[in-house]
């Protein structure tokens, strides 16, 4: 099953994402992470099958989707862009899945259009996340030092290798060709990642508890048993807080699981969803 290529207008600017499977399926909206990309959730579009049908979005600055200014890329912005993709698409309910700043998006848009989301996934990050703690300081320190170009692919292959020495082969792979593009012998980043770097050191994170507390439909945290992002402490208080919440920790993954151990991920998200 291959993916379909096409593009939205949200605002003035052009949106790019894909779908697997036909209309008919069980509709499911994707939202990568910080720097991600759509493609990233092909391993699971591919394993939830004709049953489903699958929408991952480059969200704003991101893969084949245009860049928007600094202050545009916030929280309040990118749901908009969320709220422009349903429409465009014509969706009334659907299954929402989020890692890292998809999460903070698809918990924030829930809070929204409650009744618009059937199912929730939250991968690896929860209130507090990216504002405290080991990982929001490992982030800040990416952005802080990732290099905006790179003089060969070797090197920009070095960098993700030591940047998530968790990945699969396949992740690593999917990374390097959706991740950059080469001119006139350089290798630059698709993404925007000035612009993303210095809206990430200059805004705040919002608050995710009201959007946690809001959550009405049956929802599922997914957490890295080598993250430094998700605390167990976080998770426990979002159960107790929301009954609507479960969780699972998937072994030998990091922040990025469904890079690190797409199978047990998409065989988690399968059991949840299929419950």
């Amino acid at each position: 099953m291959s993916a379909r290529s096409a593009f939205f207008m949200s605002g003035e600017l052009k949106l790019h994402y894909l779908q697997w499977g036909d209309t008919s399926g069980v509709p499911v909206i994707m939202l990568h992470g910080l720097r991600g990309f759509a493609n990233t959730w092909q391993s699971l579009a591919l394993a939830l099958g004709d049953g489903y049908c699958c929408y991952a979005l480059d969200q704003r600055g991101r893969g084949e989707s245009d860049w928007g200014d600094i202050d545009s890329y916030q929280t309040e912005t990118y749901v908009k862009d969320i709220e422009s993709f349903i429409t465009h698409l014509g969706l009334t309910e659907f299954i929402l899945i989020g890692h890292s700043l998809g999460g903070t998006n698809a918990l924030e848009y829930t809070r929204l259009h409650p009744d618009k989301v059937h199912k929730l996934v939250i991968e690896d990050i929860g209130p507090g996340s990216s504002s405290h703690g080991e990982g929001a300081d490992r982030i800040r320190r990416e952005m802080l030092n990732t290099p905006l170009s790179f003089d060969s692919w070797a090197e920009a292959e070095t960098f993700w290798r030591k940047s998530r020495p968790h990945l699969t082969e396949a992740s690593l792979q999917a990374r390097l060709h959706n991740s950059f593009r080469e001119v006139k012998g350089q290798v630059y980043w698709k993404h925007d990642q000035e612009g993303i770097a210095t809206a990430r050191l200059k805004f705040e994170p919002i608050d995710l508890w009201p959007a946690v507390k809001s959550v009405r439909c049956p929802a599922l945290l997914v957490k890295g048993a080598q993250s430094d992002f998700l605390p167990h402490a976080t998770i426990a208080e979002v159960i107790s807080t929301n009954a609507c919440f479960s969780s699972i920790v998937i072994n030998e993954a990091s922040h990025y699981v469904h890079d690190d151990q797409p199978e047990k991920f998409n065989a988690a998200i399968l059991r949840f969803l299929n419950s």
